[in-house]
Order: C-alpha cells, then structure tokens, then sequence
C-alpha cells in the first residue's frame, strides 16, 4: 500500500500518470472522510477513477457511483466436474445460452419467465415504495430483466482448482439504471451550478444530504441496485436450465455468491458513518465472500475478505483496463483474439477485439496487489464464454 497525500490510499501497482492524478483530484473534494482507497484494478473513469472507493460526508457524487448502477458479479458452485464436460462440443451449450439470454446494448426479452414476472413484482412493489415510475425512464425496463448487456459483461461456465464446475457472469442494471444515474448526475451537476461551486470536473458534481434531490438519487439508485441483484439470479437461472439441458441432468447449487461492485451502501469507517460509493470494487469486509473476474480468457477469483480497515473493506471487482477500447481495437487483431482464447469455446467475431485480455491489466499482479485484502478461496478458468457486441 502506498500513500498518496493526506486522502488517498493506493493499492494499484500498475497506473498510469492520468489515472493517479484523477484519483488525487477526487481525494482532495471538502467532503471525503477519513480517504479514498485505490484499488489495484484502478484506471479511468468518468469524474472518479474506475477501481475506487469513495467515503462521504453530507453529500454524494452520483458519477462516483457509476452509470451502471448495482453492476457486479453472481457464481454458482455445481455438482459437474470438469471431466463431465471434456470430450464433447461445447458449441450447443453456448448457443443454447446465446438464445435463453438477450445479449448486448438494447436488448431485451420478448416475453417474462414465470421467474421474471415474479422478479418484476418485487421491483414493482419496491418502486411504489421508493415513490417513483422506473418506466418514466425506461418504459420496457420490465422486459429487460434477465439481460445481459454488452462492453465488458459476460457468462460462463468455468472450472476451479479442483476441477468443480462453476457458472458465472457479470452484469448490472442494464437501460433502466444507466437512465437513472445519467438524469441524476445532470441534476447534480444543476446543482453545483446553481451554488456557483467552482468544480475541479464537471462529473464531480455532487448533491447535498438532507436536501430533495438527494434523497431522490439515494431511493432511485437503491431500486437500481435490486434491479441489478434480482437481474443476474434472473440470467443465472436461466443458465443453469441451459446447463440442465445440455446435460440431461439438473443443477445443484452448493454455493451462490452474488455481490454488487458499483454501488453506495451507508458503513460506519474510522467512527463516523459515511456515504461509502464503491465505483468498481467490492465489500471485503472480514469473511465476506466475493468474486473477482479477470477477462474473458484469464482466471476469475471467489474471494473471502479480510476486512482492511485502511482500504475502507474493499477490494478490486476485476483487471481493469490498460488499453481504452478504441486503442484496443488499433493495437490488437483478430487472430491475437483467437490465440488468447484457444481452449474456450466463443463465438469468434472480431466485435471482441477491444475485450482481449491484452487489454486488461495482469489479473495476478491485480491479485497480488490485493493480497492482504482478499484471501482466494478458488481460482476459476472459464471453458465456455458468452459475450453481448
């Protein structure tokens, strides 16, 4: 760990110049207490860097939270081995996926599951008691549970240590959360405005406890983050039927693990309660377990956390990029594509170059860097990807 000024804790061993100066600029807001942890998977964001963890006091910067709201991670640990599943195409279960889940920016279901209607009445009772209209937002948001999304979100069925069998994705609150924080994020920055607040960047903008607009934020964004919750058990069911079938045999869950990695939460830190926006890392307070991707050809983690006080019970959510997309797709080709992922059954198009795990940081550096944050219970390889354009 380094430490970086008076408020910021620094766990990432590879950062950039650009990255580093993002994190210091957010550390220096009046309303930061006691600091802001970077973790070992930081790089940048919008208004606050991606793998950060940001306590406040009386305030909240609705960009520091993300516009993904509630994305994070769900895994099931099965009865399969991986022996069960070598030796046979792997094809069909990817297809079978790729048609059970809507994939990619936009898409949604063109009927609910009996799962999702009643997932749906959950969030529906949820918002007439948060005392608003998610279809003011999104009027299909309904049809949108049990999606997957695009960019870096995927599913998989990956192997442990001990030839287990796990399933595995990644996704968040897809159109209806993304609206959510994009209104939210102009009205603070209305806000700010509105006082004269001279702003070191606009998307640091932030709304005042106690004040309409931030009870507001704090109602809409905790309905996201259930949306987020109940979205990936919806995937996750709809994966492990695809599993059943492909298997003839049904699915035991022995372990499920589900936890949000961009998200606000009220914790109490150094004797005061705070605030506390984890924008691309999760909880990791002491036997809380948790999982960290890598990309979609290196190892993923499930986690349990070793409760650091100074990283504010924190730890990485994944790798973290090292090339933006779009020097991504200049640096890397398609065939470097198909060498990462030799082994792994994927569709292959060149729509992925930009998520080549190239592209990412070193998820062993990322996890040696948070060593004394997380212990690693199990280490996952995926066999089977399955990503949104």
């Amino acid at each position: 760990m380094e430490q970086i000024g008076k408020r910021l804790m620094n766990w990432a061993s590879i950062m950039d110049p650009v990255t580093r100066a993002q994190a210091e600029q957010t550390s220096r807001m009046p309303f930061i207490y006691p600091h802001l942890a970077l973790m070992p998977d930081a790089h940048l964001g919008k208004g606050a860097t991606v793998g950060s963890v940001i306590p406040t006091l009386g305030a909240i910067i609705p960009a520091a939270v993300g516009v993904d709201i509630g994305c994070g991670m769900i895994a099931v640990r099965t009865q399969f081995t991986g022996e069960q599943f070598r030796g046979r195409s792997l094809a069909p279960l990817r297809e079978a996926v790729e048609r059970a889940v809507p994939l990619s920016a936009g898409k949604q279901n063109s009927a609910l599951t009996d799962t999702a209607r009643e997932r749906v009445a959950v969030l529906e009772r949820a918002a007439q008691d948060a005392g608003f209209d998610p279809g003011s937002y999104l009027g299909a948001w309904r049809l949108q549970l049990g999606t997957l999304g695009s960019g870096n979100h995927f599913i998989e069925v990956t192997v442990d240590e001990a030839d287990q069998v796990w399933l595995f994705l990644h996704s968040g609150s897809r159109g209806v959360g993304n609206k959510i924080a994009q209104k939210h994020i102009r009205v603070a920055h209305e806000q700010c405005e509105r006082r004269w607040i001279d702003l070191p960047d606009p998307d640091l903008a932030y709304l005042v406890e106690g004040e309409d607009e931030f009870w507001c934020y704090i109602r809409e964004m905790r309905w996201a983050q259930e949306f987020a919750w109940l979205n990936r058990e919806e995937m996750m069911d709809r994966l492990a039927g695809c599993v059943a079938e492909w298997t003839g045999v049904e699915v035991e869950r022995r372990e499920t693990v589900n936890c949000h990695h961009n998200y606000t939460e009220r914790e109490k830190h150094f004797g005061k309660e705070v605030w506390l926006s984890r924008k691309g890392a999760i909880n990791a307070e002491e036997g809380r377990p948790g999982l960290i991707p890598g990309s979609m050809g290196t190892a993923s983690y499930v986690v349990v956390g070793k409760g650091n006080h100074l990283s504010l019970n924190s730890s990485p959510h994944g790798a973290g990029r090292e090339y933006s997309r779009t020097a991504a797709r200049k640096t890397f080709s398609r065939d470097d594509l198909r060498k990462a992922m030799v082994g792994i059954e994927y569709r292959d198009t060149g729509a992925f170059i930009d998520e080549i795990p190239a592209a990412y940081k070193d998820i062993d550096t990322v996890m040696h860097d948070a060593r004394d944050l997380v212990e690693i219970r199990h280490t996952l390889r995926q066999i089977v990807n399955v990503k949104g354009t």
